[in-house]
């Protein structure tokens, strides 16, 4: 059942206006209301059709007409602008109400600075407790607040391109059946496109934090490493495995590390035909891409990270609605109404589609007829250990392209990621930021 609280709150205002006298004479309470309604902004980052204005849009109409009281107004973000307007946003007051984003960024970033609503009133309400656990878990921060409500995950995996790879013989080294590969495989797969004349195998990006899960499962899964320990209150990146990994990439003719390409560039030269692998990849990206995409003219094979043990462990995402606290109740309220709308019934299908992402409950099979989707389901197995919600997670995402510009400047790699480790840890031990 929805709860009116923004009904409610002005209907209050309203009384309070009239014992003071404050009421033009004839209006009532409920003038008071038709003449004030609440206005709330959502800001949504491009997962899926989420970043696109017409699909949006439908979805907020739809709760318009449910909640005729509350008025919505939208901004659309990209993820290279996104956060350094959010943060103007905050200095300048005018945060927006919702945001549509994962939790590294709501319940890490903005909630670890005291700047997000407890939703756990929401987390309470049915059928949150349908959401399954390792999400549950990712949504909750540390202080026991929850500062997002979930709406879809995916796991985060790489690409190839499968023309290139057959003409070159290197299929040889998948498993095409369960989308895998070994470490060894993929030094043989890079050596054979080499062989072939493909000179740039696939490129180590670090221009920037966008696309940044790609690089950080390439390297843990080389030899099993680590991002963080188990409990996610430290980095654990200077390991012996990860330093492994890292000397391996930086050996390898046809791998190269790129101080100028972050995530989005890798992609668009990947899709052109200019990178025979990509590590930025999951299922809304190949529907934006190559389905959506006339002029591509290679197929393109999903994989997992080629890895040591046998059992890929893929970065999980998981995005959804926060909001911020602004210091206006009734706002809140009518953001938490749009939360409710959007996570339940046929809306929810409609939200969850918007991304080509994955319900985070067990649901209706949104997908049944969708090709593509059943074959990206092959992933959600592997996802593994959501780690983004360790503190100091803003710092250690910039500490590590950095730390990966190093490297591939050529200096030492094991001082590199004992330099990360020391920067991003020591306010996690009390010393300096």
């Amino acid at each position: 059942m929805r709860k009116r609280c923004v009904w409610l709150l002005v209907l209050l205002a309203a009384a309070c206006l009239s014992a003071c006298g404050s009421s033009p004479a004839g209006a009532g309470p409920q003038d008071a209301v038709e003449q004030t309604p609440v206005e709330i902004t959502l800001w949504c980052y491009p997962v899926g059709d989420w970043g696109t204005p017409t699909s949006v849009s439908n979805l907020v109409a739809g709760f318009r007409k449910a909640h005729p009281d509350i008025l919505v107004s939208m901004e659309y973000l990209d993820y290279d602008t996104g956060d350094e307007k959010i943060s103007q946003a905050i200095a300048s007051g005018a945060a927006p109400d919702l945001v549509f984003e994962s939790p590294e960024r709501l319940v890490a970033g903005w909630g670890g600075q005291g700047l997000m609503a407890d939703l756990s009133d929401l987390w309470a309400e049915e059928p949150s407790d349908e959401i399954y656990p390792s999400i549950r878990e990712a949504c909750r921060h540390s202080s026991g607040a929850y500062y997002i409500y979930p709406v879809c995950t995916s796991a985060h995996c790489m690409a190839i391109n499968y023309d290139l790879f057959e003409a070159a013989g290197a299929l040889q080294y998948l498993d095409l059946e369960s989308r895998t590969w070994t470490t060894e495989g993929f030094v043989s797969a890079v050596q054979a496109l080499r062989d072939y004349g493909q000179e740039q195998a696939g490129v180590v990006y670090c221009g920037g934090q966008g696309g940044d899960q790609g690089t950080r499962a390439l390297v843990n899964n080389l030899f099993g490493g680590s991002f963080t320990n188990a409990d996610h209150t430290r980095y654990t990146v200077a390991s012996a495995e990860n330093i492994q990994a890292l000397e391996l990439l930086r050996s390898l003719d046809g791998i190269d590390f790129d101080p100028e390409l972050a995530g989005a560039g890798e992609i668009d030269r990947f899709c052109h035909g200019e990178l025979a692998m990509a590590f930025c990849w999951n299922c809304s990206l190949e529907v934006m891409h190559t389905v959506k995409n006339p002029d591509l003219n290679f197929r393109i094979l999903p994989m997992a990270f080629p890895t040591s043990s046998g059992t890929p462990r893929l970065q999980g995402g998981i995005w959804g609605l926060g909001v911020f606290d602004n210091g206006d109740e009734a706002r809140i309220a009518a953001a938490k109404a749009f939360i409710r709308y959007v996570t339940r019934g046929e809306a929810y299908t409609r939200a969850v589609q918007m991304t080509s992402f994955w319900p985070v409950r067990d649901w209706e099979n949104i997908y049944a007829n969708d090709a593509l989707m059943t074959e990206y389901s092959i992933f959600i197995p592997y996802e593994g250990d959501y780690y983004q919600v360790t503190p100091n997670w803003t710092a250690a995402r910039t500490a590590w392209w950095n730390m990966l510009q190093k490297v591939g400047r050529g200096e030492d790699i094991a001082e590199a990621v004992a330099a990360f480790d020391a920067e991003v840890n020591a306010p996690l031990s009390g010393g300096a930021a």
